[in-house]
């Protein structure tokens, strides 16, 4: 996964880079403007659509690690009782 002051880099780096890109064109004003906030949503969504599959994925990643917790205290929970069991075998052999 990337880290997040990568990430935000490449996105600030490749925003000021299209920015930079339109304002030396030689375009009108007012074509640069339409240009400029046409990359502007694009690049919105794109954030959009990224930060959608980090977020999926790390909802995945805690679902997963809760089913293994869970899993784990069953585990657990069913050893404890298999050992009192034993320890209370035990108890009763010298009563």
């Amino acid at each position: 996964m990337i880290n997040g002051k990568v990430f935000w880099g490449i996105v600030t780096a490749a925003a000021a880079g299209a920015v930079i890109g339109m304002l030396f064109a030689p375009d009108e004003g007012t074509q640069t403007r339409k240009k400029i906030k046409r990359k502007t949503n694009s690049l919105a969504s794109e954030l959009i659509e990224a930060l959608e599959k980090s977020k999926d994925k790390v909802v995945k990643s805690a679902e997963d690690l809760k089913e293994k917790g869970q899993k784990y205290k069953n585990d657990l929970h069913d050893k404890a009782e298999e050992l009192a069991d034993d320890a209370a075998q035990e108890v009763h052999k010298y009563n």
